[in-house]
Protein backbone atom coordinates (compact mmCIF):
# COMPACT_ATOMS: atom_id res chain seq x y z
CA UNK A 1 0.00 0.00 0.00
CA UNK A 2 1.41 3.44 -0.63
CA UNK A 3 2.02 6.14 1.68
CA UNK A 4 1.20 9.25 0.51
CA UNK A 5 2.12 13.33 2.46
CA UNK A 6 -0.62 15.43 2.82
CA UNK A 7 0.08 19.17 4.56
CA UNK A 8 -2.75 21.55 5.75
CA UNK A 9 -2.81 24.94 4.18
CA UNK A 10 -4.75 26.80 7.04
CA UNK A 11 -2.37 25.28 10.32
CA UNK A 12 0.45 23.91 7.91
CA UNK A 13 0.15 20.16 9.70
CA UNK A 14 2.34 17.99 7.26
CA UNK A 15 1.55 14.33 8.14
CA UNK A 16 1.79 10.82 6.30
CA UNK A 17 -1.27 8.51 5.22
CA UNK A 18 -1.24 4.88 4.51
CA UNK A 19 -4.06 4.34 1.55
CA UNK A 20 -4.80 2.40 -0.97
CA UNK A 21 -4.20 3.40 -4.69
CA UNK A 22 -7.88 3.13 -5.22
CA UNK A 23 -9.24 5.34 -1.95
CA UNK A 24 -10.46 8.81 -2.11
CA UNK A 25 -7.63 11.49 -1.53
CA UNK A 26 -8.19 13.01 2.21
CA UNK A 27 -9.43 16.41 2.67
CA UNK A 28 -9.86 17.22 6.34
CA UNK A 29 -7.07 17.88 8.51
CA UNK A 30 -6.56 16.55 11.60
CA UNK A 31 -5.51 18.86 13.90
CA UNK A 32 -7.67 21.69 13.02
CA UNK A 33 -10.80 19.67 11.19
CA UNK A 34 -10.56 22.10 8.58
CA UNK A 35 -11.26 20.48 4.71
CA UNK A 36 -7.74 22.18 3.74
CA UNK A 37 -5.44 19.39 3.00
CA UNK A 38 -3.40 19.09 0.21
CA UNK A 39 -1.76 16.21 -1.06
CA UNK A 40 1.88 17.25 -1.57
CA UNK A 41 4.31 15.28 -4.39
CA UNK A 42 6.69 13.84 -3.19
CA UNK A 43 8.98 10.31 -3.69
CA UNK A 44 7.05 7.58 -3.68
CA UNK A 45 7.09 5.35 -0.67
CA UNK A 46 5.36 1.92 0.10
CA UNK A 47 5.62 -0.76 2.52
CA UNK A 48 6.51 -4.30 2.21
CA UNK A 49 5.02 -7.06 4.36
CA UNK A 50 5.27 -11.02 4.63
CA UNK A 51 8.52 -12.64 3.95
CA UNK A 52 10.79 -12.81 0.91
CA UNK A 53 11.14 -8.70 0.91
CA UNK A 54 14.65 -8.29 2.61
CA UNK A 55 17.88 -8.78 2.29
CA UNK A 56 18.48 -11.37 4.60
CA UNK A 57 15.62 -13.98 2.93
CA UNK A 58 17.74 -14.34 -0.07
CA UNK A 59 21.29 -13.84 1.46
CA UNK A 60 23.29 -16.84 0.20
CA UNK A 61 26.85 -17.70 1.38
CA UNK A 62 29.43 -16.50 -0.08
CA UNK A 63 31.29 -19.44 -1.57
CA UNK A 64 35.04 -19.55 -1.93
CA UNK A 65 36.52 -18.09 -5.35
CA UNK A 66 37.94 -20.56 -8.07
CA UNK A 67 41.29 -20.69 -7.65
CA UNK A 68 44.07 -20.46 -11.35
CA UNK A 69 45.29 -23.68 -12.13
CA UNK A 70 48.85 -21.68 -12.48
CA UNK A 71 49.02 -20.40 -9.29
CA UNK A 72 47.63 -23.00 -6.93
CA UNK A 73 50.38 -26.03 -6.00
CA UNK A 74 49.33 -29.52 -7.57
CA UNK A 75 49.12 -32.30 -5.47
CA UNK A 76 49.99 -36.08 -6.33
CA UNK A 77 48.82 -39.58 -5.54
CA UNK A 78 50.69 -41.91 -5.38
CA UNK A 79 49.42 -45.73 -4.71
CA UNK A 80 52.80 -46.79 -2.79
CA UNK A 81 52.82 -45.47 0.90
CA UNK A 82 55.12 -43.26 1.87
CA UNK A 83 58.49 -44.35 3.84
CA UNK A 84 59.13 -43.00 7.23
CA UNK A 85 61.74 -40.65 7.31
CA UNK A 86 65.03 -42.50 9.17
CA UNK A 87 66.85 -41.18 11.82
CA UNK A 88 70.02 -41.40 12.41
CA UNK A 89 71.47 -43.62 15.35
CA UNK A 90 73.94 -41.72 18.18
CA UNK A 91 76.95 -43.36 17.65
CA UNK A 92 78.85 -44.15 20.65
CA UNK A 93 82.32 -41.88 21.51
CA UNK A 94 84.47 -43.82 23.00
Amino acid sequence: MPIYEYCCQKCGHCFDALQGLSDVPLEECPQCKELSLEKLISAPMFQLKGSGWYETDFKKKKEAPAKDKDSAPTETKTDTPKSEPVTKKKEDSE
